[in-house]
């Protein structure tokens, strides 16, 4: 049996979508498993050990349909017996529809689609603490008699050279691996999804604060070096000397190399939490007021891991909303109301289990 599955655009999705291979091959182990992606993000699924072939969707392909359509017609040369469509955008339709598959399986957004023999509704509550974007995946391997509530986490695997390589870094940079060490997402994928700086560097005072041994490392990359200064600007002198401000990776890969000898990481929600979390690296996470927890805190366990929300502390603002767009447009004014002192608490109990 051969099946493509289709999972384009961001890191987070792709990550979560991974799954879905585990689970094929532990109830059919002889099948060819085929994953579609964006190109940017095939670090957080190199090596793994149950896709058996990856294609590329690159920039080019978004730019011209010319090249879409043939980036479809070649893939329709495999021959699959089933796809699965996660993405479900006019490029993984396109996909589809050329492809010889007999079971064609998506999401169901709501619109009629012949392409499609098999498409199920996002569910609105978790069965597990697995998180709806994992149960909402997981659902779309019914057709293919596999338990949806069968749960499987998602998992990046580094090599061991990648990871002595990391070690090697960290001690040349003078990082003490013996004390707490600590990764923080500074920033989101966006400044809605970026907890106000000011607040941001407060979250970090209270680590210091919490666990004055710690070394600080932030999560940033080159072309937002101004934001994250800015940020640790805003810390306290104290903070400032336990921050290693140039000791960051310098590539995805080398990111989550260092990142699995952190204790924890702090932060924004997004593709560095939900890495983290494949990498088995405890984390607390700070969601954007327009963002629905209960679909990306995976995982989420009240002790290894920990996220936090505007909605627990204040649900006024959430009252009578018929659509997160609205919540979206208001990102700035809720994220003021979302002040660290709310989950101060929290936050210091997340760091003692740690000590």
């Amino acid at each position: 049996m051969k099946i493509l599955v289709i999972q384009q655009k961001m890191i987070g999705d792709v990550l979560a979508t991974s799954i879905l291979f585990k689970a094929i091959k532990q109830k059919y182990p002889n099948s060819e498993l085929h994953y579609v992606i964006n190109s940017h993000t095939f670090p957080v699924v190199e090596n793994n050990p149950f896709v058996d072939y990856f294609h590329f969707f690159t920039p080019e392909h978004e730019k011209s349909k010319l090249k879409l359509f043939k980036f479809a017609k070649d893939l329709n040369k495999e021959s699959f017996d089933v796809v699965i469509d996660v993405y479900i955008k006019l490029s993984s339709k396109l996909i589809t529809f050329l492809s010889k598959a007999k079971t064609k399986i998506s999401i169901n957004k709501g619109q009629k689609s012949l392409i499609y023999n098999h498409t199920f509704k996002h569910k609105l509550k978790a069965d597990t603490n697995a998180g709806l974007a994992i149960e909402n995946r997981l659902q779309l391997l019914t057709p293919l008699d596999i338990d949806p509530l069968k749960i499987v986490r998602p998992k990046i695997y580094l090599t061991e050279n990648e990871k002595n390589e990391a070690k090697l870094f960290l001690e040349s940079n003078h990082i003490d691996l013996e004390k707490p060490l600590f990764m923080i997402g500074v920033l989101g994928s966006g400044s809605n999804k970026t907890y106000p700086f000011e607040y941001m560097a407060k979250v970090i005072d209270q680590i210091v604060l919490e666990q004055p041994d710690s070394q600080i490392l932030f999560n940033y990359i080159p072309k937002q070096e101004a934001d994250a200064k800015a940020i640790l600007d805003l810390c306290t002198a104290e903070t400032k000397k336990k921050v290693y401000f140039n000791v960051f990776g310098k590539s995805l890969r080398s990111f989550l190399a260092i990142t699995s000898y952190c204790d924890a990481l702090i932060g924004n929600e997004g593709g560095a939490i939900n890495m983290a979390k494949a990498l088995y690296v405890p984390t607390f996470t700070i969601f954007s007021p327009w963002i629905k927890k209960e679909a990306w805190n995976m995982f989420d366990d009240g002790q290894k891991h920990v996220s936090t929300h505007l909605k627990d502390y204040n649900k006024a603002p959430y009252q009578d909303i018929k659509h997160p767009k609205i919540l979206k447009s208001k990102a700035s004014e809720l994220y003021l109301d979302f002040k660290p002192s709310y989950f101060e608490s929290d936050l210091k109990e997340f760091l003692r289990r740690l000590s």
